[in-house]
């Protein structure tokens, strides 16, 4: 009888050792019976640790113990035998043996163990006899983020974020690869075109071993119930499948090839063994966007099933998993570079859409322009609708957030926007109230910034909602708060907006490209700084120049009655306020100094509820492309036959390296309560910065 030799010994520390390096929580340790009553067979997983208690596995009466193995099998005894090399070994309550294989079978049953137990160190009372059959079987996914499927990877089961984290990543498959009679690719259970499976992210099976498993041995690969709803899994019918999918993506062919293996009424699935050196495509489908009761999170396991005696079930006896993180949906913020700027075209725009033309053309993109038979007469582009993106290692694409807010343009996004590689996702408010301040306009995201020496190189979201103090205030509606908090990756900020009749961040501050580190300029609008502005026109003796000249009687006023309002005086310290606790705000959450803060000669005057709307045109609620400002015309008194208030707005934006461009907008849109902001809208660039590498 002979004991493992000290090279086996040393052989298994190897293997357990390069075990921990492949796992960070250690090998996967599974309990094994020995049976001294018949010959056993099991199957053994490649990594993993077989431990066998064996006094509690003994023939009654049962002292000392001796191994025997054949080459492929190591064995380490725990705790080891105080005397090294004494046969048989004594045996006690604690004794165990760890078994492992180093390397996969050829064959089934092609490697043995055997511990025989004895009384006395002579007496035989019994042995305990196994046949190993050696399987390497992995579940792949691309945990290191550089858009390949690596093999075993040590961090697959697990999700970290940062420039050395680790973890997949998931796409929601929220566009349409349809054309006509499009609908969103999450509510179809079935791959119609090859082309979709870009959106989902690759998952493989890899195995080493015998062509085929002991009988009655099965593979399974299983998700939670919580994760039923956020989750699909597909894979490829046949190998074949798998060659022809290059072709098949060249072509965009049709297809149904790729059957629905897990899902909501599909909780775990038998798949086939794919025997000898052989891999199993996977592509793995989102269906749900992080949210307030979604982390984002969702685990996906595969287990191998060891058949039972008589009808009992099959039971796991090995278990591997991955971890997916759905990727966020991104806002991208005014100094990213524009794609394409969209506008409605109504029957009194006429002057707008002159000037909108003028100045996209001359920035060099796209416009597009929605008609009169989708938007229905509303012309309010900016409310409806948010631009963000989504993105991976494999695949990003835009992604329109629908306001709630459904107004005549309800139908663009969907009709008009969703399409291949171009997605939609909304939030429904079915219990609350949507008022004004669900608008897009109210939804905003800054620049890049670092405060107090946390980064934030996806800038932060910027809602707008009623002063904290407010009893009866407007809020954006929770539904939409929740799903923007829940993205993480732009931590929203919430100012106070409610002062407004219209309510929306967009009225009082936007962002603009600065040549300099710091990137950007905050620009407010403030009343004191126009105040201070004609009070210098009537110093210098122009209190007599017009607003509104030429806009028809009834609508012009001079300097002098401006400044002689009191009622007027009053509402701006109000409205400045109301500004200034915002600013004190932005400050605080954007880690700004009073530097990068520019403020814009702009009037309020409040009509109902002591809320404010703009005097005149609201030059801050511009439209950003690039280098060039589209602001409102401000129709502002005029000295020399020239603007005061579009002199001053150019000089402010003068050491910016910006263009300024005037648009009319006085008729259609201010007379409405909005701007050039208000009734455009601007698909960006994304970040080349990865939302994966922030560190949280």
């Amino acid at each position: 009888m002979e004991q493992a030799s000290s090279a086996g010994l040393s052989n298994l520390d190897q293997q357990l050792n390069k075990r921990k390096v492949v796992d960070q929580t250690g090998p996967y340790q599974r309990t094994f019976r020995l049976d001294f009553q018949k010959t056993s067979r099991a199957v053994y997983v490649v990594g993993s640790v077989l431990k066998a208690n064996l006094k509690r596995n003994a023939p009654p009466g049962s002292n000392y113990f001796s191994v025997k193995c054949s080459p492929r099998v190591q064995y380490r005894i725990s705790p080891p035998p105080a005397e090294n090399g004494l046969l048989p070994i004594p045996i006690n309550g604690n004794t165990m043996l760890l078994i492992t294989m180093g390397t996969a079978s050829e064959m089934e049953n092609d490697s043995k163990l055997s511990v025989l137990y004895y009384g006395e160190k002579t007496k035989e009372l019994g042995k305990a006899v196994v046949h190993f059959t050696a399987v390497e079987i992995s579940l792949d996914v691309d945990a290191d983020r550089d858009g390949q499927v690596e093999r075993n990877n040590p961090n697959k089961g697990s999700w970290m974020w940062g420039p050395n984290g680790h973890g997949a990543i998931l796409l929601v498959n929220c566009d349409s690869e349809r054309v006509y009679g499009k609908k969103l690719d999450t509510l179809s259970a079935e791959v119609t075109r090859v082309s979709d499976l870009k959106d989902m992210s690759p998952m493989m099976l890899r195995t080493r071993g015998p062509p085929k498993l002991p009988q009655g041995y099965k593979l399974a690969i299983h998700i939670s119930q919580g994760d039923a709803e956020t989750v699909r899994v597909y894979k490829t019918r046949s190998t074949e499948g798998v060659h022809q999918t290059l072709k098949n993506l060249f072509y965009n062919s049709f297809v149904k090839d790729y059957p629905l293996v897990l899902g909501f009424k599909n909780l775990s699935k038998e798949v086939p063994y794919p025997g000898g050196n052989a891999e199993m495509k996977f592509y793995v489908e989102g269906l749900r966007f992080p949210d307030k009761d979604f982390e984002g999170l969702i685990t996906i396991s595969l287990s191998l099933l060891e058949p039972s005696s008589g009808d009992f079930p099959e039971t796991p006896i090995f278990t591997d998993k991955v971890v997916f993180r759905v990727a966020p949906w991104i806002m991208t913020p005014n100094t990213l570079n524009p794609v394409e700027v969209f506008v409605c075209s109504t029957s009194d725009n006429y002057e707008f859409l002159k000037g909108m033309r003028k100045l996209v053309e001359k920035s060099g993109y796209k416009l597009k322009i929605c008609y009169e038979y989708m938007n229905r007469q509303d012309r309010w582009m900016q409310d409806e609708i948010e631009f963000g993106y989504i993105d991976s290692p494999h695949q990003h694409f835009p992604v329109v957030l629908d306001s709630p807010r459904d107004g005549g343009l309800q139908d663009f996004p969907y009709e008009e926007l969703l399409g291949p590689d171009f997605g939609y996702v909304t939030r429904t408010a079915y219990n609350e109230v949507v008022s004004s301040l669900d608008s897009f306009g109210n939804l905003e995201v800054s620049p890049p910034v670092t405060v107090n020496g946390r980064n934030y190189p996806l800038g932060r979201i910027i809602i707008g909602v009623a002063f904290p103090t407010a009893t009866e205030g407007r809020n954006m509606t929770k539904v939409v708060q929740d799903f923007l908090w829940a993205q993480k990756v732009q931590r929203p900020i919430a100012l106070f907006s409610d002062w407004l009749v219209v309510g929306h961040v967009d009225e009082f501050m936007t962002f603009v490209p600065a040549p300099d580190k710091k990137g950007f300029r905050l620009l407010l609008a403030s009343p004191d700084a126009a105040y201070k502005l004609f009070r210098g026109l009537q110093k210098d003796g122009h209190g007599q120049a017009k607003m509104f000249d030429g806009l028809g009687p009834g609508q012009e006023i001079t300097v002098d009655e401006i400044l002689s309002d009191e009622k007027l005086l009053a509402e701006n310290n109000y409205v400045q306020s109301c500004i200034d606790w915002n600013r004190d705000v932005l400050k605080r959450e954007l880690g700004l100094d009073d530097d990068d803060i520019i403020d814009l000669p702009i009037l309020f005057h409040v009509i109902e509820d002591n809320r404010a709307v703009a005097y005149y045109p609201d030059m801050v609620n511009m439209i950003v492309l690039g280098k060039n400002l589209g602001i409102p015309k401000p129709f502002g008194p005029k000295v020399d036959g020239r603007c005061v208030l579009e002199t001053e707005m150019t000089n402010l934006m003068k050491g910016l390296g910006v263009r300024c461009t005037y648009i009319d907008d006085f008729a259609s849109y201010h007379k409405n309560l909005g701007e050039v902001h208000c009734g455009s809208n601007v698909r960006r660039e994304p970040f080349s910065f990865k939302w994966w590498n922030l560190e949280m």
